[in-house]
């Protein structure tokens, strides 16, 4: 698996302080696939995006959208 297999797809990211976590929730717009997962606000933004864009990657893979 790789940021490959996710080429052409529109994904929205949202970021949310809540405390010292950050939750991250990415969405896939062509399949409407969410993923939800959280991080300490030590952790830089773009390290959150990657590690959430793999999740997503992996939950639409297993589901067979990928």
């Amino acid at each position: 698996m790789s940021n490959d297999d996710l080429q052409g797809r529109e994904v929205i990211f949202e970021f949310t302080q809540i405390g010292h976590i950050v939750k991250v929730t990415a969405m896939d717009v062509k399949s409407k696939t969410e993923i939800v997962m959280q991080g300490p606000t030590t952790v830089p933004q773009k390290m959150l995006e990657k590690n959430a864009l793999k999740k997503l990657e992996y939950v639409l893979s297993k589901n067979g959208l990928l």
